[in-house]
C-alpha cells in the first residue's frame, strides 16, 4: 500500500476565496486526534476505528493519529545507538518491525494483510538503511532524526487506514508532509500557516468521503524534507487541521478523562475539570499537563473552535471542554501542574544596578542557542536576574551567558552565571485567582508547613498563574499539599510514625483505629500510620499500615536502626508527617532535631528531650519555629491534662505566672491516697506498679526525679532557662532504698516501714494529708513531700489525680486549677492523640 498524493493540481484560492471556504465549511467538519496509548495495540485501534466511524456518521471527520505508544522513543534510541556506533540499534528496529507486523496480523483479516505487511516491511527496510548511514557516519543530525522519527506516525496512520478499509469504511489517507509547510528548524519546526491552510483546504474541498486519516507530528520544509512539530506534536497537527478547516470541534482522545486538577500519577484525588478556558488550559499545558501539547491551543483559539479532551477507553465520560470563556466556577484555582527537571540560572553582580541592557543581552544569548526560557524573575534591586530553563539546556545556557558577559565577569562587575539544578516548577492556575487576595499566602503557607523551600517565584500581572521553583524531590509532596489546600472537597492526608508500641503506644493505636472514620467525616483528615517501631524492629509503609493487624507487619519489619528509620522516613518525603515518640528512650529523642529540620512535626510523650540540657531544649524549640513545624509534648506533664497548653495560652494572652503549685505524679498521689498505715508502704507501691501507674523502675517516681523533670519543663515553658540541677528535690526515701536493683528496692521499703508509718502518723495527727508537691516561685523550682491541711486546694485529690494551680496576674488569689487523672495509658494516649491533631491542624 503506497500513499496516494492528496494534493489537487488546482491553483490555491485567493484570500477572499479562503474566507469563503471557511464560511461555507464552518460547522461541517470535525477533527479527532488519537494519542499513542489509543493506538498502542490492535484492540485499542479497533476502539479508535469504532469511534472514528461513529463520528463520521455525524459529520465529515479528519482523524489524526500518533505513533503506537512508545514507538517514537524507540526510534530515537535506535538513532542514538547508531550514532554511537552501537549495533544494538538493529535489535531496536527488529522489535519495532515485529510489533507493527503483529498489530497488523491481529487487527486485519488474513485477506487484507498482504499489502499492509508489505508496506510495513518496506518502511522498516528504509529505517534500517537510514540507521546504517548514521552508523557509518557516527552522526545523527537534527534533519536525519526528524526523518527517522516520522516513520512512527506514517506506519500507525496507514495501519488505521487499513483497518477502516477492512471494515468497508470509505476514507482517504492524507500525507501531512504534503499539507503542513514549515521552516527548516528540524525537531521543532515553525508552521507557515498561510501555505498550510491553503493546502489542507485544497485537499478536502472536493473529496466525496466523510472520513480522512492523516499522520500527526510530521510536516515538511519548503525543500520537501521531513520536519516534525515537537514531542506531542500530533495534538498540534490536529489543531492545525481544525483551524484550517474552521472545524466545528476538535477532540483530543487520550487515556485520561480530560484535563485533571493535578497529575493523577502524583495525586490520587485528582479529578477531571469539566470546563476550562483556553488561557487556563494553555497555562496548565505549558507547565507540564501532559494531556495537551501547549502549541495546540493557538490555532483553535483564534477561530473560537471548542476543544474536547476525551478518554478512548471510557468514551462515555464527559471529558473536558476547552473554550474561549469557561463559565464561572466556585473553584478559585482551576488546576495544578508541574514541569521538570529544570535548572535555575542566576546572573548577578553590583555592575548590573542602574545599567540597562543586561536582560536583553542575557535573553539574546540564550535565544542564539535556541534555549527556551520557562520562567523569569528579577529582584527589585536590579542586582540579579534569574531564569529557569530545562535541565538539559543548562550547560549550553551557562556557556552562552558566560561568553556574553565575559568582559564584565573579568573585571568583577558580574559573577559567573550560577546554575542550580535538580529543580522543578509547580504552577497554580486559575482565572478566578484574579482579585482574590490571599491565594499566594495560602500557597506559600502550605508549602512552608511541609518543608518545601521555594527557590524562585513568578506571577504574571494577569494573575492566572503563580509559579514556584522547588526541588525536584519535593514535587509529589508539593502537588499533593496544594491540591489539599485549594480543592476543599479533598480529605487532607496525615502520615504518622509511632516509636513505641507498649502500653501507651498500644492504646494510641487502638484510639487511632477507632477514630479514623470520625476524623474523615468530621475533620476531613485521612490519618494514616505509615511507620511503627519498638525496641527491636521497625516498619515503614507509604500506603499506611492496617491498624487492626499491625503486629505481624511490625514483627516482619527491619531490625531497629534509628538512623536508618529516619533516613528512610525522610526519603519518603510524605506530606503532613508527624513523628510520635511514646518511649522513654534518650536515643529516640536524639532524632528529633533532624526531623524538625525537615519540617516533620514531633509529638513527644518521652520527657527526655524537653528536660535535657536547656540548650538542647531551646534548640529543638527554635528548629520547630525556623522550619515552620511543631514540637509538642503536652503529655510530658499531667498525661492527658491540658497543662502546657493552658500555660502557653496564659502567656500568649499577656498574663504572667506569679507562682505555681502542683501534684504532678499520678503514681505518688495514688500511693499516698492508698497508704493508711494499715498496709505496708511496699505493698501499696507494688499495687501501683501492677496497675500500670509507675515506671518499670518505681524509684524514678518515688525519688521525685520524674516530678522534677515535669516542673522543670513547666518552668522552661514559663520562660525560665533552668537546668535539672537547679530544681531543689527533697527526697523522702531513705538512701538505702536507692541501692541495688528493683527487688532490693522493695526489700528496703519493707525494712523501712517505720519511717513511712511515722510520716503518715505525723500528718494524720494534724488532720493533714501527704502530697508530693512541685512548686515554681520567682523562677525557683522545688519538689518534695508535704503535709497539707484540709484548706489547701491539693488536699482533696483522689486516686491518681494530678492538679496544677496557676497563680497569675489575672488569678492572684483564687488560682486557675487544672485537675484530673494524671496517669494511665488510656489518658496519656489520648493526650498524645490530641497533640497529633494540633500538629496538623494549626
Amino acid at each position: 500500500m503506497q500513499p496516494a498524493s492528496p494534493v489537487s493540481s488546482q491553483s490555491y484560492r485567493t484570500d477572499a476565496g479562503l474566507f469563503l471556504f471557511l464560511l461555507t465549511q464552518r460547522h461541517t467538519m470535525q477533527v479527532l486526534k488519537f494519542g499513542g496509548s489509543s493506538v498502542a495495540s490492535a484492540p485499542n485501534i479497533s476502539r479508535v476505528l469504532e469511534l472514528a466511524e461513529a463520528a463520521a456518521r455525524q459529520q465529515p471527520t479528519v482523524v489524526i493519529v500518533s505513533a503506537l505508544g512508545g514507538v517514537t522513543d524507540a526510534l530515537i534510541r535506535a538513532g542514538r545507538l547508531a550514532a554511537a556506533a552501537d549495533a544494538g540499534y538493529r535489535e531496536q528496529l527488529r522489535e519495532l518491525e515485529q510489533r507493527h507486523l503483529a498489530v497488523v496480523r491481529e487487527l486485519l483479516p488474513l485477506a487484507g494483510q498482504s499489502g499492509v505487511l508489505s508496506f510495513v516491511k518496506t518502511h522498516c527496510n528504509e529505517l534500517e538503511g537510514l540507521c546504517q548511514g548514521v552508523f557509518a557516519l557516527g552522526e545523527l543530525s537534527a534533519r536525519t532524526l526528524d526523518r527517522l522519527v516520522s516513520y512512527g506516525e506514517l506506519l500507525s496512520s496507514q495501519v488505521v487506514a487499513a483497518g477502516l478499509a477492512a471494515r468497508g469504511t470509505a476514507h482517504q489517507w492524507l500525507d501531512s508532509r504534503q499539507l503542513i509547510r514549515t521552516d527548516a528548524r528540524y525537531g521543532h519546526a515553525t508552521v507557515d500557516f498561510a501555505t498550510t491552510n491553503a493546502q489542507i483546504q485544497a485537499a478536502v474541498s472536493g473529496a466525496e468521503v466523510a472520513l480522512y486519516v492523516a499522520p500527526g507530528f510530521v510536516a515538511a520544509a519548503p525543500d520537501g524534507s521531513t520536519t516534525t512539530l515537537g514531542r506531542g506534536g500530533s495534538d498540534y497537527t490536529a489543531a492545525i487541521f481544525a483551524g484550517a478547516l474552521g472545524a466545528s470541534r476538535l477532540e483530543i482522545w487520550t487515556d485520561v478523562s480530560g484535563m485533571m486538577t493535578a497529575d493523577p500519577r502524583l495525586v490520587r484525588a485528582a479529578r477531571p475539570i469539566p470546563r476550562i478556558s483556553y488561557q487556563e488550559a494553555m497555562e496548565l499545558s505549558h507547565f507540564g499537563a501532559k494531556v495537551l501539547y501547549p502549541p495546540t491551543i493557538q490555532p483553535v483559539m483564534q477561530r473560537d473552535i471548542p476543544l474536547w479532551i476525551k478518554n478512548t477507553f471510557a468514551p462515555e465520560d464527559a471529558g473536558t471542554l476547552v473554550e474561549v470563556a469557561a463559565p464561572a466556577s466556585p473553584a478559585i484555582v482551576r488546576g495544578l501542574s508541574s514541569i521538570g527537571p529544570v535548572a535555575l540560572l542566576r546572573l548577578e553582580g553590583s555592575g548590573m544596578v542602574g545599567i540597562p541592557g543586561f536582560s536583553r543581552r542575557l535573553f539574546a544569548a540564550l535565544a542564539q542557542e535556541q534555549i527556551n526560557v520557562i520562567l523569569i524573575t528579577q529582584s527589585s534591586s536590579e542586582h540579579s536576574i534569574s531564569v529557569a530553563v530545562r535541565a538539559a539546556d543548562a550547560p549550553r545556557a551557562r556557556r552562552a551567558a558566560d561568553a556574553e558577559f565575559a568582559p564584565e565577569i573579568g573585571v568583577g562587575r558580574l559573577d559567573p552565571l550560577y546554575c542550580e539544578d535538580e529543580l522543578a516548577i509547580v504552577a497554580l492556575v486559575g482565572e478566578q485567582m484574579k482579585n482574590h487576595p490571599g491565594i499566594s499566602g495560602r500557597l506559600f503557607g502550605a508549602l512552608g508547613q511541609n518543608g518545601v523551600n521555594i527557590r524562585a517565584i513568578a506571577q504574571g500581572s494577569s494573575e492566572k498563574n503563580i509559579s514556584t521553583v522547588i526541588r525536584q524531590h519535593d514535587v509529589r509532596k508539593a502537588i499533593n499539599v496544594l491540591h489539599e489546600t485549594f480543592f476543599e472537597a479533598t480529605t487532607r492526608q496525615v502520615n504518622v510514625v509511632i516509636a513505641g508500641t507498649g502500653n501507651v503506644g498500644g492504646k494510641l493505636l487502638e484510639q487511632l483505629a477507632r477514630q479514623q472514620p470520625w476524623l474523615r467525616e468530621k475533620l476531613r483528615l485521612n490519618l494514616r500510620v505509615v511507620g511503627l517501631a519498638n525496641s527491636r524492629q521497625f516498619v515503614l509503609d507509604e500506603e499506611g499500615l492496617d491498624l487492626t493487624s499491625w503486629q505481624p507487619a511490625l514483627a516482619a519489619g527491619q531490625p531497629l536502626n534509628l538512623p536508618a528509620l529516619t533516613e528512610q522516613l525522610l526519603a519518603l518525603n510524605l506530606r503532613n508527617t508527624v513523628f510520635v515518640d511514646v518511649t522513654a528512650s534518650a536515643d529516640v529523642a536524639q532524632v528529633y532535631a533532624g526531623l524538625l529540620a525537615r519540617s516533620v512535626a514531633v509529638v513527644a510523650c518521652n520527657k527526655v528531650a524537653a528536660s535535657s540540657e536547656y540548650e538542647n531544649y531551646a534548640r529543638l524549640k527554635a528548629l520547630a519555629q525556623e522550619f515552620n513545624t511543631h514540637f509538642l509534648f503536652e503529655t510530658n506533664v499531667g498525661a492527658g491534662l491540658p497543662v502546657i497548653g493552658t500555660l502557653g495560652d496564659l502567656l500568649r494572652s499577656g498574663d504572667e505566672v506569679q507562682r505555681l503549685e502542683a501534684v504532678l505524679s499520678g503514681t505518688l498521689n495514688f500511693v499516698f491516697n492508698n497508704y493508711d498505715g494499715l498496709r505496708p508502704f511496699a505493698e501499696v507501691v507494688r499495687q501501683a506498679q501492677a496497675e500500670g501507674y509507675t515506671e518499670p523502675d518505681p524509684r524514678l517516681d518515688l525519688t521525685g526525679v520524674d516530678v522534677a523533670r515535669k516542673i522543670l519543663i513547666l518552668a522552661r515553658e514559663a520562660g525560665y532557662p533552668l537546668q535539672i540541677s537547679e530544681v531543689n528535690n527533697q527526697p523522702f526515701l531513705p538512701p538505702a532504698c536507692l541501692e541495688g536493683d528493683v527487688p532490693a528496692f522493695y526489700e528496703q521499703l519493707a525494712l523501712h516501714e517505720p519511717h513511712f508509718r511515722a510520716l503518715y502518723d505525723a500528718a494524720a495527727a494534724r488532720g493533714e494529708k501527704l502530697r508530693f508537691v512541685a512548686s515554681l516561685t520567682d523562677g525557683r523550682a522545688r519538689v518534695g513531700l508535704q503535709a497539707l491541711p484540709p484548706s489547701h486546694d491539693l488536699y482533696s485529690l483522689q486516686g491518681k489525680d494530678n492538679a496544677v494551680l496557676f497563680y497569675t496576674n489575672r488569678y492572684p488569689e483564687q488560682p486557675l486549677v487544672i485537675k484530673g487523672a494524671g496517669a494511665g495509658a488510656e489518658v496519656t494516649a489520648s493526650g498524645v492523640f490530641a497533640d497529633v491533631l494540633r500538629a496538623v491542624q494549626s
